[in-house]
């Protein structure tokens, strides 16, 4: 837990999807908060982290249940306001002498729409601006009975409270999950309370900023880091800030492995080296990359070709930097949030976290992970206090394994090198039509199909390309970008005139789920 001088509020959370959306429109409001599973949070976590505000988050167990999730009976006795959130709001009510009960027509899913009562509080001030306010539900239990001191203030069809709240003890509870989209006035909701809890908004990036540099130069001290730099936005803006730290105690190593996008490699050294004066090792291996991947077409077999080189090369040139002690990661709080599993199972637990696998406890370093607590679009604000180009800070996502897992089935130079250059195309006819910062991620993928043609009365058998474009807001789940039919058409006309071996253009319009974003 890092400590702070600026106001914490503490998200306990129980296990909803939708956790992570709460502290994210606390961020927005300039405040700073943290998620912890519940099983983790004690009376000593609480004294320790002695938050001015505490949420209980929502969760998909039933506190009907035994032994289902508590927090610790202290919570209620902090003084400060409690909010809880479906779940929350339930185990908050059955722990201060209410009542949940679960059975026929308790059930409520989706949109629903919560109508005031004449009660009145400052925690709705900007609510029921109409007769009902759009909210999204999702809750198989409710509350039959409120606990003692807690009084209505909204109501909808199947919850019956809503809303209710203990003003005097300063506790406040909803059916509803105002952190989601679906909920279009949440964020006005949670602006009510956390000024209700006398936040000031002081979390902001250039405090931030301050903070970090302060607590790596107490953590490096005099010793050297390394740091892999991949281009993308993590790895650049956790390089600058160390470098800010502490200077030419900082050497990044950039691997080159022969599956980068057109003209990458030369923008990222260009970038690093020549204009931010950073130490910069250039480590050219597409030989060696290209050649163990040629003839590959398994998915999971590239990827752990790559991942394996990757670790060799990064070793090999790491042990050229003397008195590296400590290794730079561009981790964010949602890896750090989705490495842990509050119910102590490993099926729980989304994905463990290691941005570079096995490194760490090889090499005998310590890690340095800048970033650690903030979330991508806080990175990219982070990013432009350092001072880095839009460019760079607003890039799309680009995966490790690089054009290796845009080339189902075999790879070979001839396909990378017509990827490379329908890829360019792509993202120059995107940014010339204004939509670069519209799009999550695009690119596109090379089928593992040939077909048949026609091109100036001749016939062609060249390959067939998918463009690929989703919006997202964290990766999580996508929807495909609507192009217009004259984008696409005026794009698929581009790819084919200009890059020889692509006679074909499709568009992917699969969203994820069902789909991934990336093909392999």
């Amino acid at each position: 837990m890092t400590q702070h001088t600026h106001d914490r509020l503490l998200i306990i959370d129980f296990g909803s999807q939708v956790t992570q959306l709460i502290a994210r429109r606390l961020r927005e409001l300039n405040v700073y908060c943290e998620i912890h599973p519940f099983n983790l949070v004690d009376d000593a976590f609480l004294a320790a982290f002695a938050p001015k505000a505490v949420i209980l988050s929502g969760g998909p167990a039933s506190v009907i249940d035994v032994d289902s999730p508590r927090p610790p009976q202290k919570v209620f006795a902090l003084d400060v306001p409690v909010l809880g959130i479906c779940y929350g709001q339930q185990v908050m009510m059955e722990m201060l002498g209410g009542k949940v009960e679960s059975g026929h027509g308790t059930k409520e899913f989706g949109r629903a729409y919560v109508a005031p009562t004449t009660a009145q509080t400052k925690l709705l001030e900007g609510w029921f601006l109409t007769e009902r306010e759009q909210v999204w539900m999702s809750h198989g239990d409710h509350v039959s009975a409120i606990a003692p001191g807690f009084e209505v203030f909204g109501t909808s069809p199947n919850a019956p409270f809503a809303i209710t709240a203990d003003e005097t003890r300063k506790f406040y509870a909803v059916q509803f999950h105002p952190e989601v989209h679906h909920t279009p006035n949440g964020l006005k909701f949670y602006e009510n309370f956390v000024r209700m809890a006398g936040f000031t908004g002081d979390w902001t990036m250039n405090a931030y900023r301050e903070e970090a540099i302060e607590k790596i130069r107490a953590t490096v001290g005099d010793s050297h880091v390394i740091c892999g730099l991949s281009g993308g936005v993590d790895s650049s803006v956790a390089a600058a800030l160390i470098h800010e730290a502490v200077g030419d105690q900082l050497t990044c190593v950039f691997v080159d492995h022969g599956l980068l996008r057109k003209n990458e490699a030369e923008e990222v050294v260009t970038m690093f080296r020549d204009n931010m004066n950073l130490k910069v090792i250039y480590a050219d291996e597409r030989e060696l990359f290209l050649g163990e991947l040629e003839g590959q077409s398994d998915p999971e077999t590239k990827r752990k070709i790559i991942g394996r080189l990757f670790i060799d090369v990064f070793q090999k040139y790491a042990n050229q930097i003397e008195g590296a002690k400590f290794l730079a990661q561009g981790t964010l709080y949602p890896d750090v949030i989705e490495s842990v599993s509050f119910s102590g199972g490993p099926s729980v637990t989304i994905k463990s976290h290691h941005n570079v696998g096995g490194l760490p406890e090889k090499m005998g370093l310590k890690l340095v992970e800048p970033l650690r607590e903030l979330f991508k679009d806080e990175v990219r604000v982070l990013g432009r206090e350092l001072g880095l180009p839009p460019s760079f800070i607003g890039r799309h996502p680009f995966p490790g394994p690089g054009l290796a897992i845009r080339c189902p089935g075999e790879i070979t130079r001839a396909k990378l090198d017509i990827l490379r250059e329908a890829d360019a195309v792509y993202i120059d006819q995107i940014r010339k039509h204004g939509l670069y910062d519209e799009i999550w991620q695009a690119f596109v993928a090379i089928l593992p199909v040939r077909t048949v043609g026609v091109m100036g009365d001749g016939r062609t058998y060249d390959f067939a390309c998918a463009l690929r474009a989703v919006t997202s807001v964290d990766g999580m789940t996508a929807d495909y970008y609507p192009f217009s039919h004259d984008f696409l058409g005026e794009t698929a006309t581009r790819i084919i005139n200009e890059v020889p071996g692509i006679n074909r253009v499709t568009y992917d319009i699969t969203s994820k789920p069902p789909g991934t974003i990336e093909w392999e």
